[in-house]
């Protein structure tokens, strides 16, 4: 089956109908123009911009509204060969939205590419600050119609939220794409364990740019392509002397792997600066200063690493009062894969540009798209294989509660007897290497968890009784576990499959906590959710006290999934996933118990209708 967006009622008018109707009229430059803007501290930013070109008798307007790209992964390579593409990772902004009549501006950021400077974080108040500072750089070109949107995925989609929050009177437009909220939350540490992708191979990527290291960068597939000589200078730079200079300073850049250490706890701030946290880092903690009339339409994937779909959602939720949309499909991190087992290929077939060139059509030039007349939430739903539209987040009201019972049964009604299950936690344990956190390494990642089944015997389950119809999930599915440990400390993961009538096993989704973080539930006004979030903060850290029960409310991550008739509903739990986060606690693998009982553990799943 295909993510295209042919399921019928849907959409009104889908995104590729919409653009079958909306042709490229204008060409591409041959080159973009290229050059510095100074920022008020004096650090030289490098951007490129592109303009619409005559084509077939057909004039650009002398001015255009502006796609504007901040990225730190270099806005353009110099290359070996003129054939290869110098800009894989903003070239598809410029080839999409300049044939339809925009402007494409694409930006180094500070401390990366071509620009000068030095970062101090993975993202940062200074950085934030340089947007402001380039969007009116934009609306002072007599190109510019004064009007400015903006989009990316992951970085560039969080940069989006920045400029937003600048509250630059020209910024009309965001569509961020896969893009953080708050990064320790739902980037570094999902459920308070350290994510080891990010401050390992991540860091590794960033360290391999930013020094322009070509034999380090060779292993990461989007930007290992041998033909790929460093970043390009802008065009007065004709030797590549200020490049040279760039890059040296770029040697000094955070190293996210030190500094992630530092800050164990949500509101952490460094040792040398306490008014530098991951908060003050974050889209989310300035996302309530976007003004209300700027639209937004946040897209995220079901495998969107650790938590990215949480923050398309968190986001949507928290900016209720904004022309707000929310799309969240069967993709991994970027939409690189349609991650379903059912998909008749790799690659997504949903027009994702389209969609968002429409949201810009209707935003930024004012063109009556018949936007207004969808509803604002679509989602797709993996083994129905289609997509579906809410009027609101969650689409799914109330929850069905099934329970742990004795021989591994996952019961509709709660255990009349008392009992517990034990699990000897394995440090060696592990997901495997084709999981939804690959991507976030820049790790090109096609078939995931192809081995699941096989996995299985790693974990304690609870499994139901086959279905008698078919039973869509869509949502947050939410654990309350009461628990002991023979340690003062555990990392407990949770595990949603579906066991097909054959006995084979598929990923849904997964959850995890770790133990020292059980207290306390958070109610940010920059945050809101449907779900459980865990405060993960110092204050409210608590240790276990060995073999004593405590109680662990936390969610696992989205999904919308319908499970066949005649399969099983598999919850499983562990209590490490090697390569993915550390040991905890360090060299001392604990002894878990799962109590069972009529007030002790239980699963909320938000499915429609009743199991039976």
């Amino acid at each position: 089956m295909s993510d295209r967006d042919s399921t019928p009622g849907a959409w009104h008018l889908p995104p590729s109908a919409y653009l079958a109707g909306r042709k490229p009229a204008f060409g591409l430059p041959g080159r973009p123009e290229s050059l510095y803007v100074t920022m008020r501290d004096g650090c030289r930013i490098a951007l490129d911009y592109y303009l619409p070109q005559a084509r077939d008798g057909a004039q650009p307007p002398d001015r255009l509204p502006t796609i504007v790209i901040f990225t730190p992964y270099y806005r353009r390579f110099v290359t070996t060969d003129p054939t290869v593409e110098a800009s894989p990772n903003c070239g598809r902004y410029r080839d999409f939205f300049v044939p339809h009549g925009y402007a494409v501006v694409v930006v180094d950021v500070r401390g990366t590419g071509a620009s000068f400077g030095t970062r101090d974080a993975l993202r940062s108040p200074k950085e934030r600050d340089d947007y402001h500072e380039v969007a009116e750089w934009i609306v002072q070109q007599p190109w510019s119609d004064g009007r400015i949107g903006s989009t990316g995925i992951s970085y560039l989609g969080a940069a989006a939220v920045f400029l937003a929050s600048t509250r630059h009177p020209a910024v009309k437009a965001i569509a961020p794409l896969f893009a953080v909220t708050d990064i320790y939350t739902d980037q570094l540490y999902v459920g308070g364990v350290l994510s080891t992708i990010w401050t390992g191979r991540y860091d590794e990527l960033m360290v391999a740019l930013d020094q322009d290291d070509r034999p380090a960068l060779a292993k990461f597939a989007y930007y290992g392509n041998p033909l790929f000589a460093g970043p390009q200078p802008v065009d007065a730079d004709a030797d590549g002397r200020l490049l040279a200079q760039a890059l040296h300073q770029h040697r000094s850049n955070c190293r996210l792997n030190d500094m992630a250490r530092e800050l164990p706890f949500r509101h952490d701030a460094t040792l040398h600066d306490p008014a530098l946290t991951l908060d003050v880092c974050s889209p989310g903690h300035y996302a309530r200063q976007i003004p209300e009339d700027v639209a937004i339409y946040s897209v995220s994937g079901w495998y969107d690493g650790a938590g990215y779909s949480n923050s398309a959602i968190t986001r949507f939720l928290t900016l209720p009062r904004h022309q707000h949309r929310l799309l969240l499909g069967p993709w991994d991190h970027g939409a690189r894969s349609n991650v379903s087992p059912w998909r008749e290929q790799t690659g997504s077939d949903f027009p994702l540009l389209a969609e968002v060139l429409r949201f810009f059509d209707h935003h930024l030039r004012g063109i009556d798209t018949g936007l207004d007349r969808e509803q604002p939430v679509h989602y797709f739903t993996i083994h129905d294989e289609k997509w579906q539209a809410a009027d609101a987040w969650p689409p799914v009201a109330g929850t069905c509660r099934v329970h742990p019972d004795a021989n591994g049964v996952l019961a509709l009604h709660a255990p009349a007897a008392p009992g517990r299950d034990s699990y000897q936690v394995d440090f060696s344990v592990s997901t495997g290497r084709q999981t939804r956190l690959e991507r976030l390494g820049a790790v090109g990642i096609e078939h995931y968890y192809p081995d699941w089944t096989e996995r299985q015997a790693q974990y304690l389950h609870y499994t139901s009784a086959p279905l008698a119809a078919s039973a869509e999930l869509t949502g947050h599915v939410s654990a309350s576990l009461l628990l002991a440990s023979s340690e003062t400390d555990a990392a407990v993961y949770v595990y949603l499959s579906e066991v097909l009538a054959d006995g084979s096993c598929r990923y849904v989704t997964e959850g995890l906590l770790r133990a020292l973080h059980r207290e306390g539930l958070s109610h940010s006004p920059d945050y809101v959710a449907s779900w459980p979030v865990n405060t993960c903060d110092r204050a409210s850290a608590r240790l276990l006290v060995p073999h004593e029960p405590a109680r662990l409310d936390f969610a696992l991550l989205p999904v919308s999934w319908t499970f066949a008739a005649g399969s099983r509903i598999r919850l499983s739990i562990g209590g490490s996933d090697e390569g993915h986060g550390p040991q905890v606690p360090h060299g001392r693998p604990p002894r878990l118990e799962i109590l069972r009982g009529a007030d002790a553990s239980w699963f909320d799943l938000p499915l429609r209708g009743a199991l039976r």
